[in-house]
Order: C-alpha cells, then sequence, then structure tokens
C-alpha cells in the first residue's frame, strides 16, 4: 500500500486521502503587522504631515506671512507650555465639552425616537423624512437671528445648533438598520403573531445597533463641529473654544489660534474613539462585519 503524501489527511469513503486545507494566515501577518499598522504607519503619516507643515512655514511663507500658519514647535510653545493661555484653553475646553455631549445627548434621543416612528409606517417616514434632511442642509447662520431671539446668546442656542448639526446621521444610519433585518426573521415573528412593540426590541433595535453606533460615531464628530459653530456664531457668554478661535482670528494671533483648533480636533477624536470602544463593548461579541 503505497504511503500517503505528506499534508494528506485521512482516506475518505473511496479509499483515496484527502488533503487538508492549510489553516488561513492572518491579515497584517501577526503581531508584527499589527505594530506597523497600528503604530508605524499613524506615526510616518504624523511625521510627514509635521514634516509639511515646516516646509509651508519656514519655506513658502515669510515672517509677515506666518502668523498663517507657525511652526509648530511655536505653537506648542505659546499654545501648550505658556501656563496663563493653556489654562484659559482648557477653562473654554470644558464649556464646550458641556455643549457637545449634552447636544450629542438630545441628538441621539431624537434621532433614535423619530427613526423608530419612521420605521413602522411608511406613511410616518414619508412625511418626517424629507423634514430631516431639510434640518441637515439649512445653513446655521440662517438661523442665527431666530435662535438668538427665542433662547439668547448663551448656552441653549449653542446646544440647539450641536442638535441640529448632529441629528441627520443618526436618524438615517437607525432608520437604515431598523429596516434592513432579515426577510426570514420577519416571517418567522409573523409565524408566531408576535406584537408590533415585541418586534421592535427582540428583533429590528438588536439587528440595528451597528448601525445606530456608526450614526453615533459620525454624529459624535459633528457634534463637536456643532459645538465650535455655535460659539462662533453666539459670542455672548462664557468663551468655549469656537469663540477663542474667533478672537485669536481678529487678533493674528496664530500660535494660539492654531493650538485651540488642535485641541478641538482633538476632542472630536475622543468622542469617536469612545464611541467605537462603546460599540465594540455592546455588539461588538456577536457582530463581525463581512471584510474582503
Amino acid at each position: 500500500m503505497a504511503a500517503a503524501s505528506p499534508g494528506a489527511g485521512a482516506p475518505d469513503a473511496a479509499g483515496a486521502p484527502t488533503r487538508r486545507r492549510a489553516a488561513p494566515r492572518g491579515r497584517g501577518g501577526g503581531a508584527g503587522g499589527q505594530l506597523i499598522s497600528l503604530v508605524v504607519l499613524p506615526a510616518a503619516v504624523f511625521a510627514l504631515f509635521i514634516g509639511v507643515w515646516y516646509a509651508v512655514s519656514e519655506g513658502m511663507l515669510n515672517q509677515q506671512q506666518r502668523f498663517m500658519l507657525p511652526p509648530p514647535h511655536e505653537v506648542v510653545r505659546l499654545g501648550f507650555l505658556d501656563g496663563k493661555n493653556f489654562s484659559s484653553m482648557m477653562s473654554a475646553l470644558k464649556l464646550t465639552c458641556e455643549v457637545t455631549f449634552a447636544g450629542l445627548a438630545i441628538a441621539i434621543v431624537l434621532g433614535v425616537l423619530v427613526a423608530v416612528a419612521m420605521s413602522q409606517a411608511k406613511w410616518i417616514e414619508n412625511s418626517l423624512y424629507p423634514w430631516a434632511v431639510v434640518v441637515q442642509t439649512v445653513p446655521i447662520l440662517a438661523l442665527t437671528p431666530v435662535l438668538s431671539f427665542f433662547f439668547g446668546f448663551a448656552l441653549t442656542s449653542r446646544i440647539i445648533v450641536c442638535v441640529i448639526i448632529a441629528f441627520f446621521p443618526i436618524v438615517s444610519n437607525t432608520l437604515f438598520g431598523l429596516q434592513s433585518v432579515d426577510r426570514g426573521m420577519h416571517e418567522l415573528f409573523n409565524l408566531h403573531h408576535t406584537g408590533r412593540f415585541t418586534r421592535l426590541w427582540k428583533l429590528q433595535i438588536p439587528a440595528a445597533l451597528p448601525s445606530m453606533f456608526t450614526g453615533f460615531r459620525n454624529a459624535a464628530g459633528l457634534a463637536v463641529i456643532g459645538a465650535i459653530v455655535g460659539e462662533f456664531a453666539f459670542k455672548q457668554g462664557d468663551p468655549g473654544l469656537g469663540t477663542n478661535m474667533s478672537v485669536f482670528t481678529s487678533r493674528l494671533e496664530g500660535e494660539r489660534l492654531w493650538a485651540t483648533t488642535l485641541t478641538a480636533s482633538l476632542l472630536g477624536v475622543a468622542v469617536f474613539v469612545f464611541f467605537g470602544w462603546l460599540s465594540r463593548r455592546v455588539v461588538g461579541r456577536w457582530y463581525q462585519p463581512k471584510r474582503g
């Protein structure tokens, strides 16, 4: 009897040996590939970004123009290492965080409720969805006089602007998830004569969670933008990061302007990463997206 060739498995019913399939290799080449993709590549892009920044600031702008894009070390020195400037920026960051999180929380509650209502009847979707699009596309500056007249120039108007900007991604993604449930699962619930609320709670919402968290992550970044825009538009009251940006622009204080801009960007990244982590904690154990 001939010996089985290397890599052959147990013989099949006809007596012919079956060949074992090689174990699939993970993408990225193991720990080394993960280190490159998660650390080395982002660090290389960051170094390239800093190099281009220095090239533009030092090589393309003269001394009179350099306030528009000061070199990075000057931004760090005046914006972050100066105690008085750093304290002022942290105070503004605290207020911007309050506006961002309050507006995002309201947008999540309203967006989910509106999407759930639209998923229950087509006539509700046809009635509300066009207006959700209008809310997304209306110029915020056009609403500034109306909001200031009814709500003043303080915190409330800024939160409303934040809600308006963050609202639509939550509605669209949640509605998509609620309407994307497998038809076979709906038929199974029909066989058991399941009520509308039970179907929503036990089938549609769990199936929509991945799409909902995608909307939350997108809205998180937009909420920071909304807070900044609101502070630009309503400058009265305690200053936030957006208010300080407006002041530094008028004073041509480029170092403090860019330090404030970087701080606002880091806030947006932090909120986005938080919702990504929360998504993995909530749905990551049972939901694995298909990858090519």
